[in-house]
């Protein structure tokens, strides 16, 4: 089996990886709203798995997981989510982000095999620590899905070797300390972090957090392997809830720009 996100790095173009919550604002529009990015050319899609309680994600990120929730979005829909996305171009990586609680309260053996089977590439688990990972990490070995890690700006020699261990995919470095869609990350800062980071990996470094626009974009990519890019779009999602058409068509267009901040 090919693994798509170590092909998605194989070319060294930098590469737009897109978060949305799966569900936000609704089943219907959050599909149309990932085909347009999709056909945008993003290079990996983050479909967010909602949570009443995502103690990582800023305001922003929370309320798109209360409106999906409200509207009755489960971990059965999530998958629909992936499955359609497929069809619309079937080499693109999907991965899922969420909470180990989701994970848990499902059935870590049946989860795996939901994601195996609707084309899941790889799972980032925000509050899963690598001391207690192992359960998850041998059903995704068999299933030859990518565990995706976070790294921040405090982790350690040590703490990234532990973390490196299992990683694998590309590493989501969180470029600011605190939670999503708040403060821009510092450049100086980040490029420090990312050649300490490669001394003792290969893998790719996608930072995350901060990242609002397309001139963002070009910068992050100028230091790392590509850019994450979540909040932004959620917030044009909350600021045209009245207005589809408009959301869609706004979407599009920010999209678009933001794939063209990954030419350096």
């Amino acid at each position: 089996m090919t693994n798509l996100i170590s092909q998605a790095f194989k070319n060294n173009e930098k590469k737009l990886v897109t978060f949305v919550t799966g569900g936000d604002p609704d089943f219907e529009t959050s599909l149309q709203i990932i085909k347009t990015i999709i056909n945008n050319g993003a290079d990996i899609i983050e479909i967010g798995m909602p949570f009443s309680d995502p103690m990582a994600d800023g305001p922003t990120i929370q309320l798109s997981s209360n409106r999906a929730i409200s509207k009755g979005i489960d971990l059965e829909n999530i998958f629909s989510l992936v499955s359609e996305a497929k069809k619309i171009k079937d080499d693109l990586p999907i991965i899922l982000m969420g909470y180990y609680n989701l994970i848990l309260y499902f059935g870590i053996e049946k989860f795996v095999k939901r994601c195996k089977e609707n084309g899941v590439d790889g799972l980032i688990i925000v509050d899963l620590q690598p001391e207690e990972d192992e359960d998850l990490i041998n059903e995704l070995k068999i299933n030859q899905i990518d565990l995706i890690r976070l790294i921040t700006p405090t982790t350690d020699k040590e703490r990234l070797k532990l973390i490196l261990k299992n990683a694998s995919g590309f590493l989501y470095y969180v470029s600011v300390m605190g939670i999503t869609g708040q403060k821009s990350a510092d450049l100086n800062d980040l490029e420090k972090s990312v050649s300490f980071i490669k001394r003792y990996t290969n893998l790719p470094i996608v930072p995350g957090f901060g990242i609002k626009n397309s001139t963002d974009v070009n910068n992050i990519c100028k230091i790392a392997d590509g850019a994450v890019v979540g909040s932004s779009i959620i917030k044009i999602i909350e600021e045209n809830l009245n207005n589809k058409e408009r959301m869609l068509s706004e979407i599009d267009k920010f999209s678009k720009d933001l794939k063209n901040g990954t030419i350096v």
